[in-house]
């Protein structure tokens, strides 16, 4: 057996040195894997090596890369072929533990297996290997398997190196124990790099199902918010995409990792967390008069009993000895009045773009209406509050309603501030709460300007306008033509409220219509003259 001098150990610790390093850097499995091995390899000076991980549900050993010089075979990891062997069974049909199989063995025992011949060894069932080495030519002697396991003692790999091979002469040799002991030390350091990289996984697993958690909890509180909290971060994606393969103008210079693109899609995804805590009856306030229930019912009643008292007089007025004729006359005219208004506030209940001053005024001249209640005392036509909803001017909600919406950002940043954000997501609170800014400094909750703000967060915000203006599943709104969107968000990039430059991003890179044709009512989808869109130059 060859023994190594003092030279040949330093080199071999070197080595162990040098991998140390590279796993604490290593983000990448397949690349810490394949590293693993190649430097096991080298290491003993082995023809081959195989690496398995266990299967998700624990019952095999799965392939994950197999590296033999001599057959010039490289399968899986980073640079080599599909892996096409089968996986190594744990168990065997009854259940039973595989003792059979050298890797099988050494993972259930957590024990090393060094093994000078095959060949001549009968406590394993070497036959597949033996049917392996007839069909390629090759001949397996020497084997040192070494199980890999982290803190816990839960198994996270078997390495398996094959036909160490003599430095001088190049003859198969067998592993020696300072082989094993030095495969030892790297299959634990590994261990450690591979249980360190899988807690990082699991703890963004963790993450992003509470993430998903509060985006279920959302959209299950209102649906039209939880698609629109899937929509935003796709299209905030889309456009993130095309300023990153911008190459010329003011934003030549924006590059994305895969971390900055992590952040920025679990910021889109978080934008609008803060309305788990806004009502429902705010969030979804399809008509003015909406609170758990649209409240047109109850004017609908009045004008029904307004109707009704105008009968009874008539009636009373006719017993009173009357003239007929004129008093029918003026019962026909007044009712035809009553429902002429109540198809007037039927329709100012609808919100829309701006409600004129004479119709509001007009509200309000049949607010002073009077009529009976169950109570049997008279009273105003409309209560305060009443009053105050129909005269609404713009959209469905009150001053204070819009305050109650608008404070869903501030909290989304309280909630995301209060979270201990790692390093690589340190940037998801800005990211989130900046979409409601304005690059004029005019938008809220901060008021910040184009300066204050990254260029993510100006992304999201336009993510965040167009698909509000195209989305055709809100209660208090249809969608708009995307002709009509864009140009109001052309219009917006022009008055300071969203960025000029990424706005010619959007329409040049045709975001808007990938965007368009996937999510949007084809109905919606007219044709687009870009020449025509404000703020925007073909």
């Amino acid at each position: 057996m060859q023994e190594l001098n003092q030279t040949q150990i330093s080199q071999r610790l070197d080595q162990l040195t040098e991998l140390s390093v590279q796993l604490g850097s290593s983000h990448d499995t397949d690349t810490l894997l394949e590293r693993i091995l190649i430097v096991a390899k080298s290491m003993t000076n082995a023809d081959g090596g195989t690496l398995y991980r266990p299967s998700e549900d624990k019952r095999y050993l799965d392939f994950t890369i197999l590296i033999n010089d001599t057959l010039k075979t490289h399968q899986g990891g980073i640079n080599g072929e599909p892996i096409s062997a089968p996986g190594v069974p744990l168990f065997d049909e009854n259940g039973e533990k595989n003792l059979a199989s050298v890797a099988a063995y050494a993972a259930h025992f957590g024990l090393s297996v060094n093994i000078e011949d095959v060949y001549k060894a009968d406590v394993f069932n070497f036959s597949g290997m033996v049917k392996f080495d007839q069909l390629r030519h090759y001949h397996s002697q020497s084997f040192l398997t070494v199980p890999m396991s982290d803190h816990e003692g839960e198994l996270v790999g078997v390495l398996q190196l094959i036909n160490a091979k003599d430095s001088d002469t190049g003859a198969i040799r067998a592993f020696s124990q300072t082989d094993q002991r030095f495969i030892e030390a790297l299959a634990a350091q590994a261990a450690v790099a591979l249980t360190h990289q899988r807690l990082i996984a699991q703890l963004e697993e963790l993450l992003e199902s509470l993430v998903n958690l509060i985006n279920i909890g959302i959209d299950e509180k209102s649906p039209y918010t939880g698609r629109h909290c899937q929509f935003v971060p796709e299209l905030t994606m889309l456009l993130a995409e095309a300023v990153h393969s911008t190459e010329t103008g003011p934003m030549a210079d924006f590059r994305m990792s895969e971390q900055d693109r992590k952040e920025l899609w679990l910021a889109g995804l978080l934008h609008d967390c803060g309305k788990i805590t806004t009502p429902v009856h705010v969030v979804d306030k399809a008509t003015k008069l909406e609170t758990i229930f649209d409240r047109i019912a109850v004017i609908d009643t009045r004008f029904e009993v307004l109707l009704r008292d105008a009968e009874i007089d008539a009636l009373r007025r006719k017993l009173a000895g009357g003239d007929h004729a004129a008093i029918d006359a003026e019962l026909a005219q007044l009712q035809a009045t009553l429902r002429e208004e109540r198809d007037f506030i039927r329709d100012a209940n609808v919100g829309g773009e701006g409600m004129k001053t004479e119709d509001q005024e007009r509200v309000r001249r049949i607010g002073q209406r009077r009529w009976v209640g169950v109570d049997g005392a008279e009273q105003d036509f409309f209560s305060d509050d009443e009053l105050t909803n129909l005269t609404i001017k713009f959209g469905t909600l009150t001053d204070t309603e819009r305050k109650i919406i608008n404070n869903h950002i501030s909290m989304s940043i309280r909630m995301l501030e209060a979270l201990p954000w790692p390093k690589h997501l340190k940037n998801v609170p800005e990211y989130a709460g900046g979409h409601h800014e304005r690059m004029d400094g005019k938008g809220y909750p901060r008021g910040l300007t184009k300066e204050q703000m990254s260029i993510q967060a100006r992304v999201m915000a336009i993510a965040d306008i167009f698909e509000a203006l195209t989305a055709k599943d809100r209660p208090y709104k249809k969608g708009k033509m995307l002709s009509e969107s864009l140009r109001i968000l052309g219009n917006f990039s022009l008055n300071g409220h969203i960025d000029p430059d990424l706005f010619d991003i959007f329409i040049r890179s045709k975001i808007y219509l990938v965007f368009a044709q996937k999510n949007m009512d084809e109905k919606q989808i007219d044709d687009i003259d870009e020449s025509k869109i404000p703020g925007y130059t073909p």
